[in-house]
């Protein structure tokens, strides 16, 4: 059943950047990190895209010795390979073609406190080779000098590749990832937080009723709420943020019904696909047009329709919730048709 209305209009609402959830596996997680976060040592955050890691990193900071110095992010992704080492480390004047007034890096930026490594995969092996020595002795260079800096940051790093892997295909140094992975912290997907799934989307839907100015936040049918929760969330929390913040300035109602998964589905390539399917494309399945309307009705009705379950399965790629929309049938049809006709689609 849907969840009580709330006001939101009164108190702060909360950051967008905050961790929230309730389920066994999100408070599990957050009970390791509040464990490892008075240990002034580098954590590493495994998770994928969505999850949640810069949020987890920072709130290992907030919750550390450091909480009072600096907490410094930086997307190693968003850099070219050449950029990184200077934005790690900052340059001395005439560095480099084009290097203007010399400049402070991150690490300098976040001596007393954290620096957040996000997407540590990227950094190329030579600019490793410096973060180790970092980690190691306190110490590095800027570009373009030879005096050495000391500096007091813990390391923070994140990622959403297999570093174990790339560390045995010399793609990533195994000695910094020993020293980066004083405990490493796995941020549970969504998909395994089905308990928060709800939570969070009366949570986003508030904030955006408040960024609207409304003054109260809708709720979601029944309907929707199943969709919600047995949705696979491939994107995780960024996703449910986006969906559900989509679905309320779209709707004028206190009611929100309609729940669109995929922006990119579109309403008139559906229709062409439905006229491909019961025209010449679809006598390439099974037997001809002709001789299925030599057919008795019953019989003909039931092969076009495992052609048509057939075929919205393979434009989804097996999902079957996608493979309702193409077919505009709502996801509990479309599961009675396909549990119905399973034997001749699965073995087609």
């Amino acid at each position: 059943m849907p969840a009580m209305r709330q006001s939101i209009r009164t108190g702060t609402p909360l950051k967008t950047t905050e961790a929230l959830g309730q389920s066994e596996k999100f408070l599990e997680f957050q009970e390791r990190l509040a464990r490892v976060a008075p240990i002034d040592r580098p954590v590493l955050l495994l998770g994928e895209r969505g999850t949640g890691k810069e949020p987890a990193a920072s709130r290992l900071h907030f919750l550390s010795k450091r909480w009072e110095g600096p907490f410094v992010a930086l997307n190693c992704s968003a850099l070219t390979s050449t950029l990184i080492e200077s934005e790690l480390f900052g340059y001395e004047k005439g560095a480099f073609t084009g290097a203007g007034p010399g400049r402070t890096g991150r690490f300098e930026a976040a001596d007393g406190g954290t620096l957040f490594l996000d997407e540590i995969g990227n950094i190329p092996m030579e600019v490793q080779e410096k973060i180790l020595r970092v980690v190691e002795y306190g110490t590095f260079e800027r570009v373009g000098s030879s005096t050495s800096i000391e500096v007091d940051a813990r390391i923070i790093a994140a990622t959403n590749a297999d570093l174990a892997a790339l560390a045995s295909q010399d793609r990533f140094k195994q000695d910094l990832l020993d020293r980066l992975s004083f405990e490493v912290l796995f941020l549970p997907p969504l998909r395994e937080r089905r308990g928060d799934i709800l939570f969070l989307a009366n949570h986003f839907a508030a904030r955006m009723a408040f960024e609207l100015d409304r003054e109260e936040a809708p709720l979601f049918s029944d309907e929707a709420v199943k969709e919600l929760e047995s949705y696979s969330w491939p994107g995780n929390v960024r996703e449910l943020k986006n969906l559900v913040e989509r679905a309320v300035y779209r709707t004028d109602s206190s009611l929100i019904t309609d729940i669109v998964f995929d922006l990119f589905q579109s309403s008139y390539q559906v229709q062409r696909i439905k006229k491909e399917e019961v025209g010449p494309a679809a006598d390439r399945v099974g037997t001809s047009m002709e001789d299925l309307m030599s057919r008795p009705l019953t019989e003909a009705v039931d092969e076009l329709k495992i052609r048509l379950l057939r075929k919205s399965m393979k434009q989804a790629r097996h999902n079957q919730r996608k493979a309702a929309r193409i077919l505009d049938q709502t996801y509990h049809q479309f599961r009675g048709l396909y549990r119905k006709f399973r034997k001749e689609i699965d073995g087609a």
